[in-house]
Order: structure tokens, then C-alpha cells, then sequence
């Protein structure tokens, strides 16, 4: 797969192999971090798996899959902390399940309630950002308040590749090397912006090549070995908290599904290529570490997932059985008086719902 893409992977920091074997030693103490990434990256991909299934039986909203990018979102929760503040685009679910969004929450909001944006938890981390790039221009200016109020803080901020072609993305790469601000930036490169393939999308060897331009460092990683991610993100987020300014991170994964519920992939990617993919998905190859670890077992797995699917079932309960506000609703938070041209659209939904 990376081959026919002629993705650089030989420039890519690693350290779990697609067979589960080590590139470089991990410490020992570190594995029970590992064990903790493979528990979430499990919950996630079995949530991901019911959120499909909910938009394609007409019980959901269109939905953006996270299918072999788990351990990029996971990776990256795993580096922050709490006090930092995370700028998402729309394929984050693992990372925001990290920082606290409860799988309810998820569910709310690409179900079309704007309820599911209203965490509560990691109340300052922004709501998804479906626009390409914009949430780029957000976090920099999240990130400048942290400067101005001299708070250890760091904003992160996640996109796709397709994303990094964007004016949005470039002058806030360039704001944030400019004024030295805390911020990291996080692309999920994962060789597809819709039906465009990587090598569309800009000439660029490497994606993270464009952090030179702003002065700060671009590092690219394997994007399928969640300690890899962990070990660029927390490098970077330490280095940010600590003054010395912005960075930019490359994770190299692949799209395992359509872009959304409403895209057909297999309309513009070849299944040999999908299935080549395969062999390099991140939850395999994390899990045959574990076992050669002794730190995993066959009956772990089987309880776990069990476990994973009824906190699932828990949430899409809960989510099927609470009562849709009325029509009015979308008014009611727009602004803080409203305005004279829309006072009598407001008056209008309110008779009609009170009819």
C-alpha cells in the first residue's frame, strides 16, 4: 500500500511494526500506557462500527468514520493535558472520548443536535469544526491567549491532508511561527481529501516539509503506531508548554472507509489497494504487542469488547430515547437579543408549535 503511494516511510519515527514487533525499545514502564491506548482504541473502533450502522438504518445524522485512524486520535489525547485546550476537525471522536466528550455527546451532535456540543467535560475544548481548515485559524487565536495571559496552556489542533492545502491552515502556520505560540498542529494524513489521492494535493515529499516556511519544526510519523503519535505529540506539547513555540506533526495512516457515510470509496480507490491497507490498520498491530507481551490474552479480549459494546448500547439508548427540542430551539442561543427581522420567523415556529 504506502509503496504504490511512494510515501517516504523510511523518514517516518516508528516503533510498533505492522506485525507487532518493536523498531525501537519501548520501556517497560511505559507498556501500561500502551495497554490503556489499545483499551480506548478499542472502544472507539467498536462505537465507530455502531455509528455506521445507526446512519445506514436512518437513525442518524451523516457521519464522519475514524476507521484505521484510531491511533492518531487516541495518541494525541494521550499527550495532552487537561488544562490544555483541543481544536478539532470532524474525524476526532477518539481523541474528544479521551478528553472527556461522553459517547452520548457524540452521538447528539451527529445526530444534528446541537446539544452534543455542549460538553460537559473539557468544557473549553472547541466543538467539531466541519469547514475545511477554519478550526486552524481558531486555535491560533486560542493559542494567543495563552501567550498574552502567560498561561502554561497549549492549543492542538488536528486536520486532514487535505486541510493542509488550505489558506486557512497555511496562514495560521505562519501566525503561530511568527509569534512563537503554544500550539501544535496534528495532520492526519491519511492519503485521501474526499476522492483526492495525497499526490493531487500538493507536491510536497512531506506534508510536515511545510512547517519549515513558518520556523518551526514539521516531524512526520507513522500514523498506525499509537506510541509513535504519543511520543511526537507529548514531545511537542512539553515543548510548546514550555515557550520555545509552535510544531507541526504528520501522522501517516489510511482511511480504512468511505470519507463519510455519504461518500462510496470504492467509486475512485482501487479494493486491492484497501486491502493492502489492511495489513498496516493499528488496533492488529497493537494488539499483537501486547500478546507477545503477556500483557493480552484471547478472554481479555473477549470481556473487553464485551464491555466496549455495552457502554455503546448505553449511549445509542439513551441517545434514540431523548425527546428532539422544538423547531423554535434554533433561535433561542443565535444571539443575546434578537434581532427585528427575525422576531416574527421566531413568532411564526413558536404558534406552530404551540398549535
Amino acid at each position: 500500500m504506502y509503496q504504490a503511494l511512494k510515501l517516504p516511510l523510511d523518514q517516518c519515527h516508528r516503533f510498533i511494526n505492522a506485525d507487532g514487533t518493536l523498531k525501537h525499545t519501548i520501556d517497560e514502564q511505559e507498556f501500561p500506557l500502551l495497554l490503556e491506548c489499545y483499551k480506548a482504541m478499542m472502544q472507539i473502533r467498536i462505537f465507530d462500527k455502531k455509528c455506521v450502522s445507526l446512519q445506514r438504518t436512518g437513525r442518524f445524522g451523516t457521519y464522519p468514520s475514524v476507521l484505521g485512524m484510531e491511533a492518531i486520535g487516541i495518541g494525541v489525547g494521550k499527550a495532552m493535558e487537561e488544562e490544555d485546550v483541543f481544536v478539532p476537525y470532524y474525524r476526532d471522536q477518539a481523541t474528544q472520548m479521551l478528553r472527556g466528550v461522553s459517547l452520548y455527546e457524540i452521538l447528539m451532535y451527529w445526530g444534528g443536535d446541537e446539544r452534543g456540543a455542549d460538553y460537559q467535560n473539557c468544557r473549553q475544548d472547541l466543538p467539531n469544526c466541519v469547514p475545511i481548515a477554519t478550526q486552524c485559524t481558531h486555535a491560533a487565536g486560542v493559542a494567543s491567549s495563552f501567550k498574552i495571559r502567560k498561561e502554561k496552556r497549549v492549543a492542538v489542533c488536528s486536520l486532514g491532508d487535505g486541510a493542509s492545502s488550505k489558506g486557512d491552515f497555511m496562514e495560521s502556520l505562519n501566525l503561530a511561527g511568527t509569534w512563537k505560540l503554544p500550539m501544535v498542529f496534528v495532520i492526519n494524513n491519511n492519503q485521501w481529501a474526499i476522492s483526492v489521492p495525497r499526490h493531487l494535493q500538493s507536491g510536497a515529499e512531506r506534508l510536515a516539509d511545510k512547517a519549515i516556511g513558518a520556523g518551526m519544526p514539521g516531524e512526520q510519523v507513522d500514523g498506525n503506531d499509537v506510541y509513535a503519535v504519543y511520543r511526537a505529540v507529548k514531545r511537542a506539547v512539553d515543548r510548546a508548554r514550555a515557550g520555545k513555540g509552535p510544531a507541526l506533526i504528520e501522522a501517516i495512516s489510511y482511511r480504512l472507509c468511505d470519507h463519510t457515510t455519504a461518500d462510496d470509496a470504492s467509486r475512485y480507490r482501487a479494493n486491492e489497494e484497501l486491502e493492502k491497507a489492511w495489513e498496516f490498520e493499528p488496533v492488529k498491530r497493537l494488539r499483537a504487542l501486547l500478546e507477545n507481551k503477556g500483557l493480552w490474552n484471547e478472554s481479555q479480549e473477549l470481556a473487553w469488547a464485551e464491555h466496549c459494546q455495552a457502554n455503546t448500547d448505553k449511549a445509542v439508548e439513551l441517545f434514540l430515547n431523548t425527546e428532539a427540542q422544538p423547531p423554535h430551539a434554533m433561535f433561542d442561543h443565535l444571539y443575546a437579543e434578537l434581532p427585528t427581522q427575525l422576531e416574527e420567523q421566531y413568532a411564526t415556529l413558536l404558534a406552530r408549535h404551540h398549535a
